[in-house]
Formats: C-alpha cells, sequence, structure tokens
C-alpha cells in the first residue's frame, strides 16, 4: 500500500483538495492480492487503490444492432453524413 502510494505521489496523480460544501466524494477502497510464486509461497503483496461504486459489475462499449439500424435509418431520412 505504501508503495502504491508512494508512485501516486511520485506521477503527481492527484492534488488533495477540499470537497465542494454540497458534494458527496466519490467511494474508494484498497484492494489487497497476495502474489504467489511456484512453490505457492507469497511472493509478494499487492495493493490496488480502486475509485468507484460497483467493482464486481462490468461494462462493454458495444452498442446494440437494433440502435445502429435507428441511427442508420434516421441519418438517411435527415441526410446527414456519418463517419
Amino acid at each position: 500500500m505504501h508503495e502504491e502510494l508512494e508512485n501516486f505521489d511520485r506521477n503527481h496523480v492527484w492534488d488533495l483538495v477540499e470537497s465542494p460544501p454540497n458534494c458527496r466524494p466519490i467511494g474508494t477502497k484498497w484492494v489487497f492480492k497476495n502474489k504467489q510464486g511456484e512453490n505457492g509461497m507469497v511472493v509478494r503483496n499487492k495493493a490496488k487503490f480502486k475509485e468507484g461504486i460497483d467493482y464486481e459489475e462490468t461494462f462493454a462499449p458495444v452498442a446494440r444492432l437494433e440502435a445502429i439500424r435507428i441511427l442508420l435509418a434516421f441519418a438517411v431520412s435527415e441526410g446527414f453524413k456519418l463517419q
């Protein structure tokens, strides 16, 4: 964890500032993982700093085929050029 924080400081990842009066900060958490060697012994303890709300749910930036068809039909009907 200390190594990760030192990397943040060295790379100027963020600046610590006061929170605005009517805002709630984004939730964060530390994720710890033990890296094991070939013999199963713990070689290194790793820590990652994650921000966000839901760490289990994943999202893929993929458009549904229906949405693409609607976009193309609308573009054709309005005479738009798409790139």
